[in-house]
């Protein structure tokens, strides 16, 4: 069976990314394309001779940074050097005996995994210091043959030998937009250099991001195929009935059935927390604005508003909800609920949050930024979104107006229906035969 192995860069982290989600995605559905599927990990932990440990480190618990003992910085140093004439990557079996986490996302769809120690730490170290790509071996065998293609679904110094190696470029924000990223902008763009050179060919999830690839990157529109995203929530979240979860938001939250805003991502500049904070603010409605969102870089001026309303107290207080995290379950609980999403980002190389509230029956308000018209479609109420005014409005309207919510309710059904599983199978059958893989 061919296989197609993607790395484990952001499957790795304990609470998941919008990368990490779109792993888990791409592994189902290459299965449900029938090709086999396999993930690359970078374990802190060295190879040993028992399967079990093996994976055990693959999702061991996180521990805090130690100080680096003198001797610790020259091994690191060494193996930093070293890392650009290759490194090497072993197989692990999947046991059975390992449980791996649900808060991220259980154990990916995978049917054998890869490892070499410390990898994307070495990578990117080696490309900073050097500026040389780190090439990565499988050691295969009869039992555990090489990939047959490698995905790399992050923008990452790596390449595998004697494969095609398809990279996954979903954005490129440092550039576009480099007052919100913390990225070395230099060392980023040289990345991107590299990988647009050596790429068998790019996968870009919009075509906002296909272009940019063209034209910032020098990329021949022939080696960019844009395969979009696909929404795919678990059947078992989709079929609790309405009264259940109804009762979940009373009881855990207090929250009355499309009876708030939710506002849900990371909290990074890109995401305009400040300018939804101050517009719903201004907006007057107290219908109450849940935010889920974990801090991540910038946050400063984002949170600004909020912090000082949180501090001073009173009514205005009392109308924003901030939770840091939320499990899927109980997010997928909130959106279902929620009288409308915000989510007028500055820029999106997708925006998966638009299509997983328009697929669970939530009007959205979003915006012009980046690929966002793409995927809503007119399905939403689009908004400029350094408009302050204008995304008051825009929660004003949506507020009011049942029967406007209604309709946007509808279309909404009607544009995730065009990011299906069977519709990113087919692009993804089309990305796969670029490289030379059939797939029946």
């Amino acid at each position: 069976m061919t296989t197609i192995c993607i790395d484990g860069f952001n499957l790795a982290l304990a609470k998941g990314s919008g990368i990490a989600t779109y792993g888990r995605n791409l592994l189902q559905n290459v299965r449900a394309i029938g090709l086999g599927t396999e993930v690359l990990y970078g374990p802190p932990t060295p190879r040993r001779s028992d399967n079990v440990l093996n994976e055990a480190a693959l999702v061991d618990a996180e521990r805090p940074p130690q100080k680096l003992s003198r001797k610790r910085k020259i091994q690191r140093f060494q193996e930093t050097y070293k890392s650009r004439f290759g490194r090497e990557a072993y197989p692990i079996t999947p046991s059975g005996e390992v449980i791996w986490p649900e808060r991220g996302g259980g154990r990916p769809a995978a049917d054998r995994f890869w490892a070499s120690q410390d990898l994307f730490s070495y990578g990117n170290r080696a490309f900073a210091a050097y500026g040389k790509e780190t090439p990565v071996d499988f050691d295969a065998s009869a039992d555990a043959p090489a990939p047959d293609v490698m995905q790399w679904t992050a923008t990452l110094p790596l390449y595998a030998r004697k494969v095609p190696n398809i990279y996954t470029i979903h954005d490129l924000i440092p550039l576009r937009l480099p007052h919100t990223t913390l990225d070395d902008k230099a060392t980023y763009k040289a990345m991107c250099d590299a990988i647009a050179r050596r790429a068998d060919h790019i996968a870009v999830v919009s075509e906002t991001t296909r272009q940019d690839v063209i034209r910032l990157l020098g990329v021949s529109e022939d080696r960019v195929t844009n395969t979009y995203q696909a929404v795919s929530i678990p059947e078992k979240l989709t079929a609790r009935s309405q009264s259940e979860v109804e009762l979940e938001l009373s009881g855990v939250f207090n929250l009355g059935w499309k009876d708030y805003f939710l506002h849900f991502g990371a909290i990074e500049p890109k995401k305009n927390l400040g300018r939804i904070v101050e517009a719903y603010l201004a907006s007057g409605s107290t219908t109450p604005l849940v935010v889920i969102g974990g801090r991540a870089w910038l946050d400063e001026g984002e949170t600004a508003l909020l912090n000082q309303v949180k501090r001073d107290g009173g009514p205005s207080a009392d109308r924003i909800r901030q939770y840091e995290y939320m499990p899927f379950s109980m997010l997928i609980s909130l959106i279902r609920g929620a009288k409308a999403t915000l989510f007028p980002s500055l820029y999106e190389g997708f925006g998966l949050p638009v299509l997983e509230s328009m697929a669970l029956s939530t009007a959205v308000l979003t915006s012009t930024g980046g690929s966002l018209p793409e995927v809503a479609g007119d399905a939403a109420v689009v908004v400029d979104p350094y408009d302050v005014q204008a995304i008051t409005r825009g929660i004003q309207a949506l507020d009011a107006d049942e029967a406007m919510r209604a309709d946007f309710e509808g279309r909404g059904l009607a544009q995730a229906a065009r990011f299906t599983p069977q519709a990113y199978q087919a692009r993804l059958r089309d990305l796969y035969a670029k490289v030379g893989v059939a797939v029946g």
